[in-house]
């Protein structure tokens, strides 16, 4: 699959207005995101990109920030090597590792994930995943039917398969990161996880006691209902991939439609993990 990265360089950007521009190029389809000295680079699927939206975002953002990009295309065959040079180990909460293939194993920790990241999103450096991965690991999910949506490269469903949850479906919409799924499971030595293509239309018809939602506000506000419909009475969600104000108040105000009640949530910079139970 072929990719684009645009490279942004700012004159002068304070880290929320970044943050707000990550999530504005999300819903344009960019799917992973590294930062720079000068600004980020953002990467978008070749076949989903259209400049003309990108010029019109921009434009909004004009009054706040002077920003220039260039565009490149991203050989397959070069992903591999950006994420060696980029990618680092990471550790949550000194109880998970998380390295990936090239790295050392550090048989020290309680769990250690390893994962190839590929083009797809969610090696746990961003704030969103770190959040949702300190949720999941003070969470009871032994025994537990676990739905992951929007799963990327399946860290979170990874850790909680180590922390013993007994069945584990992970969709996403994007091919990659099914692929991605299906390869980090194997390395994790994971075989009680189903792997879907495609977004909530796939969720199989049957219940779960949890449900991650690492996405955007837009996906999640869409989406709610089906976790409604698919989730345990007492059954928990994580979300997160969202702000604080007004993101925290409408999905909170969606969940409630259907029984679903805030419990507490935790902020990273921008950006917000929230916990959601079914009563």
């Amino acid at each position: 699959m072929q990719y684009i990265k645009a490279i942004f360089k700012f004159n002068s950007i304070e880290e929320y207005q970044q943050d707000l521009l990550i999530s504005d190029l999300a819903d344009l389809g960019f799917d992973t995101f590294e930062d720079s000295e000068s600004g980020f680079t953002a990467f978008v699927i070749k076949d989903n990109f259209d400049e003309q939206e990108l010029q019109t975002l921009l434009g909004n953002y004009s009054a706040e920030f002077i920003t220039d990009y260039t565009l490149e295309d991203v050989a397959d065959e070069n992903w591999n090597a950006e994420w060696e040079k980029n990618f680092s180990p990471l550790i949550i909460d000194d109880v998970c590792y998380v390295r990936a293939t090239f790295h050392e194993p550090q048989p020290s920790y309680p769990y250690e994930i390893v994962i190839d990241p590929k083009m797809s999103f969610g090696t746990g450096h961003h704030q969103t995943t770190t959040m949702m991965m300190q949720y999941i690991l003070a969470a009871d999910l032994k025994d537990k039917a676990v739905l992951d949506m929007g799963c990327g490269t399946a860290i979170l469903a990874i850790l909680a398969a180590k922390l013993g949850a007994k069945r584990l479906v992970a969709i996403d919409y994007d091919e990659v990161c099914y692929d991605s799924t299906l390869e980090n499971a194997a390395l994790n030595h994971v075989d009680n996880l189903q792997a879907l293509c495609g977004s909530k239309e796939v969720i199989p018809d049957e219940l779960y006691e949890v449900i991650f939602a690492n996405i955007n506000r837009n996906i999640l506000l869409d989406q709610i209902q089906r976790y409604a419909e698919v989730l345990k009475p007492e059954g928990k969600i994580f979300f997160s991939g969202f702000y604080l104000d007004p993101d925290l108040g409408l999905i909170t105000a969606e969940c409630a439609k259907y029984g679903i009640k805030y419990v507490d949530h935790k902020q990273n910079g921008e950006w917000v993990a929230a916990q959601f139970e079914k009563k």
